[in-house]
C-alpha cells in the first residue's frame, strides 16, 4: 500500500511554489510561479495538482502556508481568508476555501513565515530548539514564532516585521512601509534599502554604509524580540541576508542593545550558534506547507 500524497503550497507575495510528495522530505513534483491576480494563480496551482493526481494517484491533504495577514481562528466566519494585505488584489480572497472546494481534502493553513519556521524547526537550524524565531529580510520583513514546538497563534498571528523601530541619528529615513512608516520592515526590508540609497542591496558593495545600518536596525528589532520571547535561537533568511558581514553585525549590536540585561553567553559572547542563516533557506517555506498537510491529514 503506498504512503499517502500529501500536497503544499508556500503563497508568497512574490511567486508561488507548489510540491506534492509523500513526506515534507521526499518531493515527487514542484513547480514555481509568479504571484498575479488570486484566480489564475490559485487556479494555475490547483492545475497543477489535478496534473498530480492523475500521474501519482489522489492526494489525502493539503498544507498552504500564505503571505498576510491571513484570519487563523477557526470560529471566524473568514478563517482561511487573506485580510489586509498590502497587495490590493489579493485582500479579503478565501484562499482555504478556493481549494477546499474543488480539493475536497482537508486543509492545514497558517502564515507562510510560520510554516518555514515549522519546517526549520523540524529539518533545519532550528532542531534542538522549542522556542525560536525565523525571520525573512526581502522584499517585506516577515517572521515565524515557535513556542514548544507550536507555531504561535492568538488574536491573529505574529507580525513581527512591523513592530516600530526608533530612527538612527544620522537616518533621515522615513521609511516605506504603507501602514506605519518607519517600523522594521520599513526602515530595514528590500525595499527600503533601495529607497535610501538609489540601488538595490545587490548592487551595494560589502563595504558600503548601508550594511552597518541595517544591521543596526535588524538588532534593535531582535532586542525587544528576544525581551518579550526569549528565543533559544534566531534564524534569519531572505535575500538581504546574503551579505557575510552582517550577522557579526547584528550580534554586536543586538548585545548593545540589551546591555547586560540578558545574561547569557549567546548573547554576551556574540555566539554564531544563536542568531543563524536558515538551513533549508528557500525549501523552508514548502517543507512547512507539506508539514501542515501532514498534520491536517493526522486529525481526519
Amino acid at each position: 500500500m503506498s504512503k499517502p500524497l500529501l500536497a503544499g503550497i508556500e503563497a508568497g507575495g512574490t511567486k508561488f511554489v507548489c510540491a506534492v510528495g509523500y513526506s515534507p522530505v521526499e518531493i515527487l513534483r514542484e513547480t514555481r510561479f509568479p504571484t498575479t491576480t488570486p484566480e489564475e494563480t490559485m487556479m494555475r496551482a490547483y492545475e497543477f495538482f489535478s496534473g498530480c493526481e492523475k500521474d501519482l494517484g489522489p492526494i489525502a491533504s493539503l498544507g498552504i502556508g500564505s503571505f498576510g495577514p491571513v484570519d487563523l481562528d477557526l470560529s471566524s466566519d473568514t478563517f482561511g481568508n487573506i485580510t489586509s494585505t498590502p497587495k490590493i488584489l489579493w485582500a479579503d480572497t478565501d484562499i482555504v476555501g478556493f481549494f477546499t472546494n474543488r480539493m475536497n481534502v482537508p486543509v492545514g493553513f497558517d502564515t507562510d513565515t510560520n510554516a518555514a519556521a515549522l519546517g526549520e524547526g523540524l529539518y533545519g537550524a532550528g532542531r534542538g530548539c522549542d522556542t525560536f524565531l525565523y525571520l525573512t529580510i526581502g522584499t517585506g520583513i516577515g517572521g515565524g514564532v515557535v513556542v514548544d514546538n507550536k507555531a504561535l497563534h492568538g488574536l491573529v498571528h505574529p507580525e513581527v516585521g512591523h513592530i516600530r523601530v526608533a530612527p538612527r541619528r544620522d537616518d533621515p529615513f522615513p521609511g516605506t512601509c504603507p501602514f506605519h512608516g518607519s517600523c522594521l520592515e520599513g526602515m530595514a526590508a528590500g525595499p527600503a534599502i533601495e529607497a535610501r540609497w538609489g540601488r538595490p542591496g545587490i548592487e551595494l558593495p560589502e563595504d558600503h554604509p548601508a550594511w552597518d545600518l541595517e544591521a543596526w536596525y535588524l538588532a534593535q528589532g531582535l532586542a525587544s524580540m528576544v525581551l518579550m520571547l526569549s528565543p533559544q535561537r534566531i534564524i534569519m533568511g531572505g535575500g538581504v541576508m546574503h551579505q557575510p558581514q552582517i550577522f557579526p553585525a547584528i550580534r554586536r549590536y543586538l548585545k548593545e542593545f540589551l546591555n547586560g540585561y540578558v545574561d547569557r553567553p549567546e548573547i554576551t559572547e556574540e555566539q554564531e550558534e544563536y542568531i543563524v542563516f536558515p538551513e533549508r533557506e528557500n525549501r523552508a517555506g514548502i517543507t512547512g506547507a507539506l508539514l501542515l498537510a501532514e498534520d491536517a491529514a493526522s486529525v481526519q
